[in-house]
Parts: C-alpha cells; sequence; structure tokens
C-alpha cells in the first residue's frame, strides 16, 4: 500500500496491533512519540492493568481535548473476515480491519490534523490535549473515569472535547453527538418458595408474582424526553428462573433491566420508582444497581459552531446534533464541566465482522478536526 496519506499509514499501523481491551498493543506509545515531536508534555497514567495518558501542548487559553481509546473489541471468526482482523488492507476504497471505525481511524485522525495545525500555527492560541485510554471497549473502571478524576483532583481544566466515537451515520459529518442519555441497570432478584406444581397451595411462584410488577415497569411513561432527549426508556435484558425440571416450582427469578434516561429525570429518582412499584405488589426482592453515568449535554455555542463550520467547509453538509445511542467515555469528562461532542467515522460496521470505512472519509475526519482547531485557535496567537 504506497501513496497513502499520513492519517491512512498511522490508521494501518494502529489496525494492525492486536489491542483487544484492555490491551493497548503498543498503540498509546506510537501516539505519544508523535506527540512528543510537536512539544507535547506527556503523562502516562495508568491504572490497574489499563493503560491511559493525558498529553497537552500551551500552558494558557481555552483547553480543546482529543479523547478516545486504543481498545477493540474481539474480532469474532478470523476466517469469516474478508482480510485478517489485525492485517488492515484497502479493498475497494474501504480500509478493513478491527477498530478502523471504532476507533483508530479516529485516533489517526486527530494526531494528523494536530501535526497540520502545530506546522501551520506553532504559536496557536490556547491549549491542545488528548487523554487516551485502552478501557473503554470493557469494564470501563481504570480508564477515563480515572484519569479524569486524577485530573479534577488537582483542578485540570478542560474546557472542550471532541471524542472520536463513529458518530455518523450515512455520510461523515452528517452527525455528531452533542450529549447521551444517562445509564443504570438493575439487577433483581424476586423470592418465592421452592415446591411440587401439583401443589401450587404449598408453593409461591415467583415466576407469577414477578410478572404483573415487570408488566407496570415496562408499561410506566417515565417522562416525555425535551428538546435534546428522547422519552426515558426502561428495558428487560434478562430473566432467569426454574430448575429445569417441568414439575417444580422455582424458589427464586432473576431479571436484569436498565434505564436510558433523559435529562428531566434522575438516578434516585428512578430508583425511587422501581422501589415502589416493587413495593406495590407486595414482593420480597432484593435489587444491586449498577450506575453507569448521568445524561451530559453540549448545548449550541462555540464548540458545535466551530464544528459546523468545519463540517460544511469540508464535506458540504450541515450535521445534525443528536443524543441517540449507547454510552461513552464522554460522560465521565463531562463531569468536569466540559462541553463534549462526539465526531467521528460512518458506524455502520463497528463491532460487526469486516469492519471496515471509507479510507478517503478518514482524510477528510483529519481535516475536520484540524478545521475545527483552526476555528477555534488559529485567529490569535498566543499570548
Amino acid at each position: 500500500m504506497t501513496n497513502l496519506s499520513p492519517t491512512l499509514k498511522l490508521a494501518i499501523d494502529l489496525i494492525s496491533r492486536p489491542s483487544v481491551t484492555p490491551e493497548d498493543a503498543g498503540c498509546q506509545e506510537v501516539m505519544i512519540q508523535r506527540l512528543e515531536r510537536l512539544g507535547f508534555h506527556v503523562e502516562s497514567m495508568p491504572f490497574g492493568e489499563v493503560k491511559n495518558f493525558y498529553a497537552k501542548r500551551g500552558s494558557s487559553g481555552p483547553n480543546l481535548c482529543f479523547a478516545g481509546h486504543t481498545d477493540v473489541v474481539p474480532t469474532g471468526p478470523e476466517e469469516e473476515w474478508k482480510v485478517p482482523p489485525f492485517a488492515p488492507e484497502i479493498v475497494d476504497g474501504m480500509l478493513y480491519g478491527r477498530g478502523a471505525a471504532d476507533m483508530k481511524g479516529s485516533l489517526a485522525a486527530m494526531v494528523t490534523a494536530v501535526e497540520n495545525f502545530v506546522t501551520e500555527h506553532p504559536d496557536h492560541k490556547g491549549q491542545i490535549s488528548f487523554l487516551i485510554t485502552s478501557d473503554e471497549e470493557g469494564p470501563f473502571v481504570d480508564g477515563t473515569t480515572r484519569v479524569v478524576d486524577a485530573l479534577m483532583a488537582r483542578n485540570e481544566t478542560v474546557d472542550w472535547c471532541i471524542v472520536g466515537e463513529p458518530s455518523s451515520t450515512n455520510t461523515l459529518g452528517d452527525i455528531i453527538k452533542n450529549g447521551r442519555r444517562g445509564s443504570f441497570s438493575g439487577n433483581l432478584t424476586i423470592h418465592g418458595k421452592q415446591g411440587h406444581v401439583a401443589y401450587p397451595h404449598l408453593a409461591e411462584n415467583p415466576i407469577h408474582l414477578a410478572a404483573p410488577a415487570l408488566a407496570e415497569l415496562s408499561n410506566t411513561h417515565w417522562d416525555d424526553g425535551n428538546e435534546f432527549f428522547p422519552p426515558t426508556s426502561f428495558q428487560v435484558s434478562n430473566i432467569q428462573a426454574g430448575t429445569g425440571a417441568t414439575n417444580v416450582v422455582p424458589g427464586k427469578l432473576n431479571t436484569q433491566f436498565n434505564f436510558r434516561f433523559s435529562s428531566e429525570l434522575d438516578f434516585d429518582t428512578l430508583k425511587e420508582r422501581v422501589i415502589e412499584i416493587l413495593d406495590k405488589h407486595q414482593l420480597r426482592y432484593d435489587v444491586e444497581w449498577t450506575y453507569n453515568g448521568l445524561p451530559f449535554l453540549t448545548r449550541p455555542g462555540e464548540l458545535v459552531d466551530a464544528i459546523t463550520t468545519a463540517v460544511q467547509d469540508t464535506v458540504g453538509i450541515t450535521p445534525e446534533l443528536s443524543t441517540s445511542g449507547g454510552t461513552s467515555d464522554g460522560r465521565f469528562i463531562a463531569k468536569m464541566g466540559t462541553q463534549v461532542v462526539e465526531l467521528g467515522p460512518i458506524n455502520a460496521t463497528i463491532h460487526q465482522l469486516n469492519e471496515c470505512v471509507d479510507a478517503q472519509s478518514l482524510n477528510q475526519l483529519s481535516d475536520i478536526y484540524q478545521g475545527i482547531l483552526t476555528n477555534l485557535f488559529a485567529n490569535t496567537s498566543q499570548a
């Protein structure tokens, strides 16, 4: 693969490294070496077995952070890939490989965008930073959230953040995520009494007991959402009960559920409403809560304007603002009071066999990132 752009060469280098979460496989060192050549001060910030780094150039003015992850999900059956998942190739204009879209292509575009911008504007105003983890696709315990806690403890300020998640749907830049819904899960155990199905009066069937409560939870109208968020949703994801025998009433039922909630509600309010419904049905139960993050929102303003203009200038479309989809590490960065926006490639093949991205779109993504830097920082030299 000759005559490739610097962005594609870097993307291929990163994709070729088998960094299945939480492994980094040398990806961060590749990025660090290039950033250090640009004058970035780089801090390795490992926690547990997870590699993270925070790098910054500049010492005053607003801080624009590029955030992302070097880890990828497992490949699935490698023999079913068009090309080996860690031996990336461009086939018919598409770059194939695990992480091409999620999100090593974005990382490469970020680095080359900053390289080009700093070369053209060595005395730019403001600060440019990178927050990179290898624990986004995994349990997300020792990654971005730990780095953010450490930065907050020393009063580090990040004003704006671009997360390179694959936000686009049909064409590059058509969607930018300016927020995400909150998320939390419950692990609910309903207790009954095991017995023989022929003597139901001597047993308490937790399946029968739980069904009306789960139906009410599923049919409850939690809120109407708002201009930025869809209504809050409740979904049951798993139910387990029974011994496997057809003549035994089970003694307990276990179910997992998840809320994706708008900014109209919070964790405590939803938890109270769930408990109220469970108590109303006079159930004997235990519930364990897993809190995944609050909703966050970046309203239209300087960052969104800079991104919109850069997308328009590069690909000729006006992006739509959206808060749909799952969670991302943006929820941790938003805790700093940071305006967070996600902008990256088309997400059609993420986590799938034959993950791929249009190769030319990565070059355009680098141009968009560079345009954002230009719109925010190129007009005035650093004082």
